[in-house]
């Protein structure tokens, strides 16, 4: 049974995060979100919303097709 979708895309933003060599609480600031609620999606514990998923392309400075192409 593949991964559930959440937990694909967290590993996907992982990657994209250390690929630019920040931790956490820097991609979660520069996303404007809190820092526990970033580490949630990461962890694929989140439900992400359409609006966070923006946040978060934008923050790590990428399309939302860039996210989704790694998952």
């Amino acid at each position: 049974m593949p991964l559930d979708i959440r937990i694909r895309f967290g590993r996907a933003i992982r990657r994209i995060r250390e690929e630019q060599r920040i931790n956490q609480e820097e991609a979660a600031e520069r996303c404007g979100l809190h820092r526990t609620y970033y580490s949630g999606v990461e962890r694929g514990i989140r439900n992400v919303s359409l609006v966070n998923l923006e946040k978060i392309a934008k923050g790590l400075k990428t399309g939302l097709p860039g996210l989704f192409s790694r998952v």
